[in-house]
């Protein structure tokens, strides 16, 4: 393969895409980046005495007044990222693009830089998704999480780890959902077409009723196949 590879992980919010991203980071080689997970961690750094970040600093400062980080400096940032080290290898991006201004930035930047990249589309029922995220808990002290379906506690409703008693985050209840749901519709859901338009393939694949690692492994096959060469 002549160039790295890149894997955009697309679906509705609780599609299972930071799941699978974490397992294909550890069976690909690949590096992981979220682009919430990236803006903290930008953040974070940018105000540590010292700091000559001037782009995390205008990053925290817009989060810390409430405002919505601008497509073009997300699209900055994650720019920045894919040029670590770690990220030599290829890379998976996972719950970006979210907008169709994204989108079409970054393929200026995938297709400037010579990036292979392909589109996994999780389709998951929209009922599974209601019920899988408000069955959700969430330990408010080290931040483990718990399905009460798939991955419950020993004690109902304890953390396992110091005991604490588990929370519903505000972003998991029913009814804030149902709200994400329709504006992923509004809002990402066009992203899909703007990918497919600019040439990316995408691969369908079902999240929804199978073991995260059933899913994991068609995704690899299915890079494979497209890559025309298997990773270790």
């Amino acid at each position: 393969m002549t160039t790295r590879p890149c894997l955009i992980l697309f679906g509705p919010p609780g599609s299972g895409k930071g799941t699978q991203a974490k397992l294909l980071r550890d069976k690909l080689g690949m590096a992981h980046i979220s682009t919430g997970d990236m803006l903290r961690e930008r953040v974070v750094l940018a105000k540590q005495e010292g700091s000559t970040d001037e782009l995390g600093k205008a990053v925290a400062a817009i989060m810390q007044s409430g405002g919505l980080v601008s497509d073009e400096l997300v699209n900055k940032m994650v720019e920045d990222r894919i040029e670590q080290p770690d990220a030599a290898n290829g890379f998976i991006l996972d719950g970006y693009p979210r907008t169709v201004a994204q989108a079409q930035l970054l393929d200026c930047v995938l297709k400037g830089k010579k990036i292979r990249t392909v589109v996994v589309y999780l389709k998951v029922d929209y009922n599974v998704i209601i019920a899988r995220l408000s069955g959700r808990r969430q330990c408010p002290t080290c931040g483990a999480l718990y399905s009460v379906s798939a991955n419950s506690p020993v004690v109902s409703e304890v953390c396992d780890y110091d005991g604490s008693k588990l929370i519903v985050r505000d972003d998991d209840r029913e009814e804030v959902v149902l709200q994400r749901l329709k504006a992923y519709e509004s809002q990402t859901a066009p992203v899909l077409d703007c990918l497919k338009s600019a040439g990316y393939r995408i691969f369908d694949v079902q999240g929804d009723l199978r073991p995260p690692q059933v899913i994991a492994r068609e995704i690899e096959e299915s890079i494979q196949r497209e890559f025309g060469t298997a990773r270790a």
